[in-house]
């Protein structure tokens, strides 16, 4: 590769572009069945179809037995074998004879006669007996059997003692200890089991030195045997498959996805093509990827997060079939959300010429933008893999595209241009100069884009072509001023985002993607942060297309884990491979504007994390100078340890009373900040509890009156009031756009929720709680900040984000609902979310007076009102006009249910969804508050039902299922098309004691 020079940082005016590849086929075409005179230069077909699948490693079943992977030798385990009655997450029953009193085996849960078991190998004499419970001082009340087979079991001893020694004189293979007086503060829990032989001798384990072979043969080897495997096409998430458990923890949804899992898939390359070139293409496989064919290692990845390529030419057998096999390992990765697991983006195999353009080989700049011309500037890395020199001549030529990437008129194109390149994986890059007349930009109010069509010759002859799309528009990110975009100031209202899609799991699909774009964006998003890692490529893509500003971010971690298997553990090895993939896949794309190089990193107090931090920013400029980098910061003053000059924008993670004191303290003009992670506030779609106070919750469930936050961070409302007043910041990223599946703070005990604090008091409060919660069995497997719940539906917080980012939209939304037959008398108050300036409120026609808004008002609040029966409206007004309404009435009794299909036309790809609303109605057809009905669901024709979901954080039902409990008169069913099948959808839904619906849906 050809060095590139240094360039100088560009911070005051950066300048677009848009990365290289439509999106998919829609199906894999057979290679094998081809004409090679009738091919292109270069191919470029789904790999995504007739893989098949395994799973070994932990067992998905709580208690399973564990599923030994073929070919791996290991030993036995030097425990005796355990098991119980229930185990909480992370606290094993081995560590209950695990000859260590630190370690503890805990029940999971308050029930009584929780009980631990253990084999000894074979029958042995047992003297007596020693239990350590888990608090020393206390006593608990247990009794211990033995048995000879595990079945029949005879009581050896009972009582109620602290830390009770006793003797036994009992020949017995089989030990049970139960625990029979269990509560809510003090669960059933052993600290150790010691049981010792008639010589007065602790009894131990036998050392095992035999290994274990399950199998000789390896799924890697060519003839495995996996006609028994499950067939499927990717992507593919196996944790999201289930079932919930209640044993696993909650930060990573109680989702069995830590496993071993292997995919295997045959296919065929024409002998005709012997001298091509063969990639296979993955967007992202989670984790630790290892890539065989044909038996062959051939590479993989650590990152799961990464796209990556793999160089399969040496190892095809051209005109034969060949076999691929991918190992995944998540039982070595650890993740503060759920992270997937599985190939869960797309893949491609892509074909070319030994002569070739270098993957992610074209960078599209555009140094200089004005109304009348656009100077592109192309530049082509070029390889040669073959076995002599090549003097190759490059085309450039560049077209307009509409929304479908279809080409206009050609508006450019460059003469050839000739270069020579050594053989055997020599590599060259040119750069070409064009112009465009008249650019139109690309804005997130009109995305407008185009396409750089890169060719190939040797010889005369087309040897590679391909296309890269971009966009002109002009970055500005200033310190008083805040961002531009082409010329004008745009505050950043924008939310970060994980990347499962909720039901779905991590699993990608474009139509599941971009509707949750459409719903962003509708509410008035303009920039989505992809956190903590890169996005899949169709993101960008989908982004690009629709408008949608992205913060492109890489890691969680740098080199100290915030878990025991992290990417702290693979930092060193990999982070700087992860960056050049991360930027030369989306530097080309129009939408993605930063670079985020990590998230609360541990250190930021530290100067040498900032000189870290700087060698971060300087390998992002290695591959982009046209974009600043920033870094999501949870300690308030990182700034001042060097961290405002080791990144181009400095990102406040929460810590709002530091916004004021940046500028006084970071004078350069090129110091500057923004808001990568605001407020975390956190609801329930349709809870509402009173009193109307921050920490009033129930059920598992938060007040959906949004005014409820962890310590580390604020209503939505103080954070709008500290960015009027702070002018130069450049706006916010929420967190978050959606509700994900794990992490669901308040009701999440995971210990990497006090890496939020540095105030001494208010992390000591958030350890009372979390130690709290210790003790519960709390049901809660996925996240409350979503501004929209996990299926899609708009929490009540939609409204006042949608009141503030489209202040020109009339509208109108009050809270709560009015349905309170228990609150009769009560104050019950309502609040208002408006983009006018002033509403007057009326219950049955009586007015409750007409507020107007101050000037760091965000809501209208009535909180005086007593609940009757009726009629709630409200009249909104802006510069003293009608300006908008909005009514809830008290509902009547449920009667029927209705389904409403966000896409009534699908294309039958196999891949398009439509995502059904099943609502719950009374005889005035408003939906019910509060209604739990069973829903069952039933699918007929050309398409089928692959996830139902409700949006309740405590739900435990899969996904898979087709039926499911209304959450708050609400529940989503979402229907998928069969590749090839045209015709009708039907779709039924029925509930007992409600009238059903049904619903017609073609697939095109």
């Amino acid at each position: 590769m050809t060095k590139r020079k240094k360039g100088k940082v560009a911070v005051a005016s950066l300048l677009g572009m848009l990365a290289g590849i439509g999106m998919i086929a829609s199906a894999c075409i057979d290679m094998d069945t081809k004409d090679c005179s009738k091919k292109t230069a270069r191919s470029k077909e789904s790999f995504n179809e007739n893989w098949k699948f395994a799973r070994f490693g932990p067992s998905p079943i709580a208690g399973g037995d564990y599923i030994d992977e073929p070919g791996v030798v290991r030993k036995e385990s030097n425990f005796f074998k355990t098991w119980a009655s229930s185990t909480e997450a992370s606290q094993k029953t081995e560590y209950a004879v695990d000859g260590d009193k630190d370690s503890r085996w805990c029940a999971n849960g308050a029930k009584n006669n929780q009980w631990v078991k253990i084999d000894l190998g074979k029958k042995m004499d047992i003297s007596k007996a020693k239990i350590a419970f888990e608090f020393a001082d206390k006593s608990y009340a247990y009794k211990l059997e033995v048995s000879n087979d595990g079945q029949s079991w005879a009581l050896a001893n009972s009582g109620n003692a602290k830390d009770p020694q006793f003797d036994l004189n009992k020949a017995a293979r089989f030990v049970r200890l139960t625990l029979t007086d269990a509560n809510k503060s003090r669960w059933a829990s052993v600290r150790e089991i010691e049981l010792f032989d008639k010589n007065g001798n602790l009894i131990k384990p036998e050392k095992k030195k035999e290994k274990k072979v399950v199998c000789k043969i390896s799924p890697s080897e060519i003839k495995f045997d996996d006609s028994n495997w499950r067939k499927l096409n990717v992507p593919h998430d196996w944790g999201i498959e289930g079932p919930f458990r209640q044993d696993l923890p909650g930060n990573t949804g109680k989702l069995p996805w830590k496993g071993i899992g292997w995919y295997r898939k045959d296919f065929k390359v024409p002998a005709c093509d012997a001298n091509k070139k063969v990639f296979i293409d993955f967007d992202g496989a989670m984790s630790n990827s290892k890539v065989y064919i044909n038996g062959n290692y051939a590479g993989g990845w650590a990152y799961g997060y990464t796209a990556f390529r793999i160089d399969a030419t040496k190892f095809i057998k051209f005109g034969e079939t060949n076999k691929i096999a991918v190992r995944l390992d998540t039982v070595n990765w650890d993740s503060r959300w759920y992270p997937g697991a599985g190939i869960y983006r797309n893949t491609w195999i892509v074909m070319t010429d030994k002569v070739h353009l270098d993957h992610w080989g074209v960078q599209v700049l555009t140094p200089k933008i004005t109304k009348n011309c656009g100077e592109v500037k192309v530049v082509a890395t070029v390889d040669n893999e073959s076995d002599s020199a090549a003097k190759v001549q490059v085309k450039t030529e560049i077209y307009p595209i509409d929304k479908n990437d279809v080409k206009g008129g050609k508006v450019a194109e460059s003469c050839s241009k000739t270069m020579k390149i050594a053989a055997q994986s020599g590599q060259a890059t040119l750069t070409t100069n064009l112009k465009v007349v008249n650019p139109k930009l690309w804005d997130i109010i009109a995305p407008n884009r185009y396409v750089v069509t890169t060719k190939v010759f040797k010889n005369g002859k087309l040897v590679d072509v391909k296309d890269t799309k971009f966009g002109f528009r002009i970055l500005e990110f200033t310190k008083r001023d805040g961002f531009k975009l082409n010329g004008r100031r745009v505050e950043i209202n924008g939310v970060c985002q994980h990347h499962d899609l909720g039901p779905l799991g991590a699993a990608f699909n474009v139509r599941a993607a971009e509707r949750q774009i459409e719903i962003l964006k509708e509410m008035g998003v303009n920039a989505i942060r992809t956190s903590h890692n890169p996005a899949a490529t169709e993101f960008y893509e989908l982004c690009d297309k629709m408008g949608v500003l992205v913060q492109a971010e890489t890691f969680d971690c740098w080199d100290r884990g915030k878990r025991k298997l992290d990417y702290g553990k693979d930092f060193n090895k990999w982070w700087k491979r992860d960056i050049e993939a991360l930027v030369k896949r989306a530097r080309n794309h129009p939408s993605v504007f930063m670079w985020c190089i990590g998230n609360e990193i541990l250190g930021l107090w530290s100067r040498d994390k900032a000189k870290l931090g700087r060698q971060i920013s300087d390998q992002v400029k290695k591959f982009d100078i046209t974009r600043p980098t920033t870094i999501g910061s949870n300690y308030g003053e990182a700034y001042k340890k060097g961290f405002a000059q080791a990144v181009d924008v400095f990102g406040f993670n929460y810590n709002i009373w530091q916004y004021g004191k940046f500028n006084k303290y970071c004078k350069k003009p090129n110091e500057m900040y923004m808001g990568t992670e605001t407020s975390s506030c956190i609801s329930s779609r349709g809870e509402y509890f009173f009193p109307v106070t921050r920490n009033n919750k129930a059920n598992f469930q938060m007040s959906s009156y949004d005014v409820s936050h962890p310590g580390w961070g604020c209503t939505p409302d103080t954070e709008f009031k500290e960015l009027d007043k702070h002018r130069d910041c450049m706006g916010e990223f929420v967190w978050t756009g959606f509700d994900y599946i794990g992490e669901p703070t308040p009701y999440n005990n995971d210990a990497t929720n006090l890496l939020n604090f540095t105030d001494p008091k208010q992390k000591a409060a958030m350890a009372a709680e979390m130690k709290k919660l210790g003790k519960l069995q709390v049901p809660s497997r996925s996240s409350y900040f979503g501004i929209v719940d996990l299926v899609g539906f708009k929490k009540d917080r939609f409204y006042i984000y949608q009141a503030r980012w489209r202040p020109n939209l009339p509208m109108a939304h009050i809270l709560p609902h009015w349905t309170w037959p228990e609150r009769v008398g009560k104050v019950t108050p309502i609040h208002v979310y408006t983009s006018g300036d002033e509403a007057e409120l009326f219950l049955n026609g009586k007015s409750l007076g007409r507020k107007k808004r101050g000037k760091y008002d965000y809501r209208l609040k009535w909180d005086d009102v007593k609940y009757v029966p009726g009629v709630v409206k409200v009249v909104a007004y802006k510069n003293g006009k009608k300006w908008a309404t909005d009514t809830v009435k008290t509902s009547t009794p449920a009667v029927k249910i209705n389904l409403t299909a966000d896409q009534k036309v699908i294309k039958a790809d196999g891949y398009d969804l439509s995502f059904v609303t099943c609502d719950v109605l009374n005889a005035e057809n408003g939906v019910v508050p509060r209604s739990s009905n069973l829903v069952k669901f039933s699918v007929e024709g050309a398409g089928e039902i692959i996830a139902t979901g409700n949006g309740d954080a405590t739900n435990h039902t899969v996904f898979s299922s087709k039926k499911r409990k209304a959450f708050n008169g609400k529940v989503m069913v979402i229907i998928r098309s069969k590749k090839g099948v045209k015709g009708a959808i039907k779709l039924t839904a029925q509930s007992e004691g409600l009238k059903g619906a049904t619903i017609t849906l073609e697939a095109k």
